[in-house]
């Protein structure tokens, strides 16, 4: 009979979700409670009942004051109905709760669950709150619309500190930084920037760098060679699926989203609405998001032996319908019978996989972010976005040129980046959307009354503008990209 030592009531907050989202939740609060875990409940509804009823967040605002009051939120997959007007839940919540770190463990069972990669042992720790998933577009012309890609330097190095102190408590040996700066210079650059400054804070932690396309297409061939791997939220998204299907099934993985005041805990999979209420779905996700809770909230013995139990059915061949293999498997279990196999293992360990024990000290606190000192700025010129429905650069230019006054000049035209004006190939195909950069000769500094200017000759001479940017340099480095082709 497993045994645990009293420990104070966690209160703690619960979503069954829909779709399979009630059945795993189910079994995973019934093996929460066999093992002893020190917790009480308060259950709130979000999903799809909630954005059916006109809340298009997927939640009630009371259902915030109840997860903000208990700080731990362990949620079930939920369905967010098709077409527009729906914001996604999981976004929301990570971003109105500051849950800026994803953490995704993604082990290889090997040999009882098939996998390629037996030796695959991966905690991917994802950037959780801006980059692309800020969710910042608009339509700017008839045939362009864009997507803000924001990257803050309190973002990088709350993200990347995180890394490093969870390879340190957990005895990890590496960690690698994923980015594209090779192409984004400035976002993904200031990622990597941060990633080698902290990094010097860590030197007995292996530290590596990898350009995002080779370092996907590595770890998907050859996974023993990374650690712990930190990156930004976009490419975090679609690793972590990745590696969890190739370490055995997307359906294994649980993941954690961690802030300095709340966290939130969760399968990676979605609802999966044509396996409800079949008995058939596999709650391991749920329950690895569960014992990463666990650890967090310090039931660090009660996580170990839930985690060992869980270890234990898998190698005792006891698998649901998504790791059922002939030759491999023992027995065929539903949702249930799966989690009561978990309840009978409680107090074992696995025999040949490897089993674990947490550290009471699991929760890893990081400093917070102290703003540095204002960096002298200098506006050097403007981009000027505009919506012509010509398909010839030089007659924009022709039409631009006539802004130009005292010292602004036109310097270039780029059209989806690329540099079309001056001396632009004929090749290259243009949409209607269309940059065009002032600057003042020699790059002296330029007022923003100067810029209000430009804008009402554009208006006098018929230009349509549909945005501008303005054109930095921070302590004399250029805060701004240069024309593809430039």
């Amino acid at each position: 009979m497993w045994y645990k030592k009293q420990q104070p009531m966690t209160r703690i907050t619960i979503a069954k979700g829909d779709g399979i989202g009630p059945e795993i939740m189910e079994a995973t609060l019934k093996v929460l409670s066999a093992a002893g875990a020190a917790l009480e409940y308060d259950e709130i509804e979000v999903g799809e009942k909630e954005y059916l009823a006109g809340n298009t967040s997927g939640i009630k605002p009371e259902s915030w004051d109840v997860i903000r009051k208990n700080k731990v939120f362990l949620k079930a997959p939920i369905t967010t109905p098709q077409g527009g007007g729906y914001k996604s839940l999981n976004v929301s919540t990570r971003k109105f709760l500051g849950l800026f770190a994803n953490v995704r463990p993604c082990t290889s069972l090997y040999p009882f669950v098939d996998t390629k990669h037996p030796k695959m042992d991966i905690v991917i720790v994802r950037e959780n709150e801006e980059d692309l998933y800020a969710g910042i577009e608009h339509q700017q012309t008839d045939e362009v619309v864009q997507c803000l890609k924001l990257i803050s330097r309190p973002g990088c190095e709350k993200i990347i500190r995180y890394a490093f102190e969870y390879a340190k408590q957990n005895n990890r040996k590496k960690v690698t930084c994923f980015t594209k700066d090779n192409i984004m210079k400035q976002t993904d650059g200031l990622f990597h920037q941060v990633f080698e400054e902290i990094g010097k804070e860590y030197p007995e932690i292996e530290q590596e760098h990898w350009i995002i396309d080779i370092g996907a297409a590595k770890m998907a061939d050859t996974p023993e060679n990374f650690d712990v791997i930190v990156v930004p939220n976009l490419y975090g998204d679609v690793l972590s699926d990745v590696a969890a299907q190739i370490a055995g099934s997307v359906g294994l993985a649980g993941s954690s989203n961690i802030g300095e005041e709340c966290a939130m805990f969760e399968a990676i999979h979605g609802s999966a609405p044509k396996m409800a209420g079949k008995n058939t779905a596999n709650p391991s996700g749920l329950l690895q998001g569960a014992v990463m809770m666990l650890n967090h909230i310090g039931q660090s013995d009660v996580a170990a032996a839930i985690q060992n139990a869980w270890l234990k059915t898998i190698e005792d061949g006891i698998h649901t319908k998504d790791i059922y293999q002939e030759g491999i498997s023992k027995k065929l279990v539903g949702t249930q019978e799966f989690a009561d196999a978990i309840i009978q293992n409680l107090g074992q360990k696995p025999n040949q996989l490897q089993p674990v024990s947490y550290s009471q000290e699991y929760k890893i606190q990081i400093p917070k972010y102290q703003r540095k000192p204002q960096q002298a700025k200098t506006l050097e010129g403007v981009d000027i976005f505009v919506h012509w429905p010509g398909f010839e650069a030089n007659q924009l230019a022709e039409l631009m040129t006539q802004l130009q006054k005292d010292k602004i000049k036109l310097s270039m035209i780029t059209n989806r980046g690329i540099k079309v004006w001056p001396n632009g190939f004929e090749e290259t195909f243009c949409t209607d959307h269309w940059r065009c950069r002032f600057v003042k000769e020699d790059y002296q500094e330029m007022s923003r009354a100067e810029i209000i200017e430009l804008l009402q000759r554009a208006i006098e001479t018929k230009v349509e503008v549909i945005k501008t940017e303005n054109l930095y340099s921070f302590e004399g480095k250029k805060g701004y990209s240069l024309g593809q082709g430039q």
